[in-house]
């Protein structure tokens, strides 16, 4: 499995995702600083991250910055991205099963190492619904990436 990875600036938790996605075995795509180099724009790396996955170059993504917000909202700017921002295993594990999450939104304030390491855990592990109600609000969100504003006729 192929993995695209982000941060507008490097520190331990950067280091902990990579080495934890290296350790299952996944191949790392990592865009941003490495150690001892200065930030850069997330949106521009949360964006690169997200192309790859829309264009199915790579499995999935993660994308950080300091609260995570944005990172995923620049994610989320690229169609057919659904990146959740996670600051628990329950959440991932939510984000999977009936949002179909195909990138990981991170804080590099506000997660640890450890419970990096049970988001991912539970971010990984975890199928999608296939469901025929998650089928039919999957094909909503679809439906209303393409349509967008043109999706509601009543207003």
């Amino acid at each position: 499995m192929k993995i695209a990875i982000s941060s507008d600036e490097w520190c331990e938790l950067v280091e902990v995702v990579i080495d934890e996605c290296k350790n299952r075995g996944y191949e790392v795509l990592y865009f941003g600083p490495n150690k001892n180099e200065s930030s850069t724009d997330w949106p521009l790396v949360s964006a690169k991250v997200a192309c790859l996955v829309a264009s199915k170059k790579v499995d999935y993504g993660i994308v950080m910055c300091w609260t995570g917000t944005g990172a995923t909202l620049a994610a989320n700017k690229i169609k057919g991205i659904r990146a959740a921002l996670c600051f628990d295993a329950e959440t991932a594990k939510g984000a999977k099963i009936w949002n179909h999450a195909n990138i990981l939104g991170l804080s590099l304030r506000l997660t640890t190492p450890f419970k990096a390491k049970e988001i991912l855990n539970a971010f990984f592990d975890t199928p999608y619904s296939e469901d025929e109600w998650n089928k039919r609000q999957m094909a909503t969100i679809s439906d209303l990436e393409e349509k967008q504003c043109k999706f509601f006729k009543d207003i």
